[in-house]
């Protein structure tokens, strides 16, 4: 009796086989003609990638455009007291001085230069080796097409041209979309709030990585002098403290990490009395406005005469990290209290057992002690958002969105009352947190102290 054995496999799969006979068995031997899913190529190819991510970065991409940005600043000024040197005839006195001025100028500016050339070489070798990742990524995947024989790769790129033909449909001009609901505003030099750029200025300054709380920006009311001048805030004591205050003589000065005149110190160590409590501060009028350590009060640090006097807070106000900022996966240490400059001086944001744990904002009246005049009551939820800040006497809020998008969501008018939760602005993050954020009028400028970094935007009007 002769055995026939049916294997159902031979009909799906190009084999070449070899049967051999027994008087009890049969062995069957099968050889696949295709060729093997090459693995290990797309292992590499996997690897590859994910390297070359890690090589370009948004940051890299910003740190080349602020270095521009400082020498571009910086060049005019050094034109300006060139000629004003130039100018000058008074038995070499004032001359010998502004030569003095001249040189510590052009060692910042030589400084700056000589980081924008390694920054600018790093970048050329990283561009052409990016360049050459992706040309042998692109290669390697068009060898392994020939595998998809189920053209789910090829389906795969249909739906993503249908996808971006219909985004580009959705955008043109015959199908508009809605803009943005513009905010409140009231009375307003430069127009009304719009929009904010992409990052002007993104560094680390001279402590890269380090202290991941803090503040910087320009004063609005500068002493005369300091019109040009930055300063920073750094809480260098378990993210919660800080002592002094730095000071920066340029723009490029504070990228290239040269403090002149230095640190300005409030208090000899943390925490003590006149500590710094918590990220939200602002300098005005010479004078540093802050949370005073361990209280409910505004704490005002006059940089001439190194004095420090206090404003009590409403009773029931919120301190010690019971009333900060926060999203979702987080709450931003000590932000119980968030200072605030505009056109017109000096606010105050925090919230009370009284309110609710919604917003409260106050106009905070320059004088030692500072003092509060009219105050104002919203309906924002404080923890419900992520900063806030002021333009022309109208609130703004931000909230969380992703590690790479902040939404100014609300505003609230002090000029009127009126309140919007559908602002609609997005900010373009450098880093996941945005700790403090604050607007100078001197330059209308948003300045963000983001993850140990330093970054600015551009507030647009209309």
């Amino acid at each position: 009796m002769s055995v026939l054995v049916l294997i159902p496999l031979w009909a799906l799969m190009a084999a070449t086989h070899t049967q051999v006979w027994s008087a009890d068995s049969c062995t069957c031997e099968i050889t696949n003609l295709e060729q093997m899913f090459p693995h290990d190529k797309l292992s590499s190819a996997e690897r590859d990638a994910a390297r070359c991510n890690g090589d370009v970065t948004k940051q890299k991409a910003t740190e080349l455009d602020s270095l521009m940005l400082g020498l571009e600043i910086r060049l005019p000024q050094l034109l300006a007291d060139l000629r004003m040197l130039e100018q000058e005839d008074d038995g070499e006195l004032y001359g010998a001085l502004s030569l003095q001025v001249i040189e510590n100028e052009l060692t910042e500016l030589t400084m700056l230069i000589n980081k924008l050339n390694v920054v600018t070489e790093r970048h050329r070798g990283l561009v052409t080796q990016s360049n050459q990742q992706l040309q042998d990524l692109q290669a390697e995947m068009k060898q392994m097409e020939i595998y998809d024989t189920m053209q789910v790769v090829k389906r795969q790129q249909t739906n993503q041209r249908l996808k971006r033909d219909l985004a580009q449909c959705r955008t043109s001009e015959d199908h508009p979309t809605t803009m943005p609901t513009q905010p409140a505003h009231g009375v307003c030099p430069h127009g009304q709030f719009v929009n904010v750029t992409r990052p002007r200025v993104y560094t680390a300054g001279e402590y890269p990585g380090s202290y991941k709380y803090g503040a910087w920006g320009r004063d609005p009311k500068p002493a005369a002098g300091k019109e040009s001048w930055y300063w920073m805030v750094m809480l260098t004591s378990g993210n919660k403290y800080g002592h002094y205050v730095r000071q920066y003589s340029t723009l490029s000065a504070l990228i290239v990490g040269v403090s002149v005149p230095g640190n300005v110190q409030i208090s000899p160590s943390n925490p003590t009395t006149n500590t710094i409590q918590g990220p939200n501060v602002v300098l005005y009028g010479d004078a540093l406005y802050y949370n005073c350590y361990n209280k409910d009060a505004v704490c005002r640090f006059n940089l001439t005469d190194k004095t420090v006097s206090a404003e009590q807070l409403p009773q029931g106000t919120r301190f010690n990290s019971k009333g900060n900022f926060c999203h979702l996966d987080e709450c931003y240490l000590y932000t119980d209290l968030d200072l605030a400059t505009d056109e017109s001086g000096v606010w105050v944001m925090y919230t009370s057992t009284q309110d609710y744990g919604n917003l409260v904002l106050s106009k905070v009246e320059e004088g030692a002690p500072p003092t509060l005049s009219q105050t104002w009551r919203t309906s924002l939820y404080k923890q419900a958002a992520t900063n806030t800040f002021m333009i022309c006497g109208v609130l703004y809020a931000t909230r969380f969105v992703s590690k790479d998008t902040e939404e100014i969501f609300y505003s609230f008018d002090t000029a009127t009352g009126e309140e919007r939760f559908n602002v609609g602005i997005n900010i373009a993050k450098m880093s996941t947190n945005i700790y403090s954020l604050n607007y100078s009028p001197a330059d209308q400028m948003l300045h963000a102290y983001s993850d140990a970094y330093m970054v600015s935007y551009k507030v647009l009007f209309m």
